[in-house]
């Protein structure tokens, strides 16, 4: 009788960094993680853009301050080629500005380099699932000094995402509920994870569920 053997998608990933010795540490700490292997490693942001599109990694791994082309910049061209494509920024950044930018131009999520390497290896495997690992450090410098609800700062549509991840959707069923594609839901579940300062859908529907009126 033969035993079944369960086999798990490995998690490509392809890191940019402009230091050698932060890229050979992270590459040691990433292979190994069971269930992950670094692909490819890139000293700037346009050698970033090239790897990806060759190697087309589950996700990467992206500093924001390298020569030739920044980080930004590299991520919104990885975006623009690959819809699908999960970049992580990971840098000692923290400012808004930069937090905004990099989200902006399509990074699923933002971790400083003196994260836990458990932390990191988790963020790893959210992104390349569809959610936005985003450090809390980094989602409180996003949110404005302000009394106002986490609510007061969601779209209606945005509103009515969070309320179906409160009954536990996920993104193709809330896209269908809604007449939207599935990108687009998993944009503005991005946007609302960011809002609420959050990390995970069960969180998110967690706080839906004990701020939101019901309808």
């Amino acid at each position: 009788m033969s035993e079944e053997v369960t086999v798990l998608e490995e998690v490509t990933v392809l890191l940019a960094d402009d230091h050698h010795l932060v890229r050979s540490a992270l590459a040691g700490l990433v292979d190994s993680a069971d269930g992950m292997r670094v692909v490819g490693q890139a000293a700037d942001g346009a050698e970033a853009v090239a790897l990806a599109a060759d190697l087309r990694p589950a996700v990467v791994l992206m500093d924001l301050s390298m020569p030739v082309l920044d980080g930004v910049e590299a991520t919104r061209q990885i975006v623009a080629a690959r819809a699908d494509a999960h970049v992580v920024v990971l840098t000692s950044f923290s400012d808004a500005t930069r937090v905004g930018d990099a989200l902006a131009a399509g990074a699923v999520g933002y971790l400083l380099k003196d994260c836990d390497p458990r932390d990191l290896i988790a963020a790893v495997r959210s992104a390349a699932q569809g959610y936005a690992p985003l450090d809390p450090r980094v989602a409180r410098a996003l949110l404005p000094a302000t009394t106002a609800s986490p609510a007061d700062r969601l779209s209606v549509r945005e509103l009515q995402v969070l309320r179906l991840l409160g009954k536990g959707l996920a993104n193709k069923q809330i896209g269908r509920a809604l007449g939207i594609s599935e990108r687009t839901v998993k944009a503005h579940v991005g946007h609302v994870f960011r809002q609420l300062g959050v990390t995970d859908r069960t969180s998110a529907a967690l706080w839906g569920q004990q701020h939101l009126p019901d309808e």
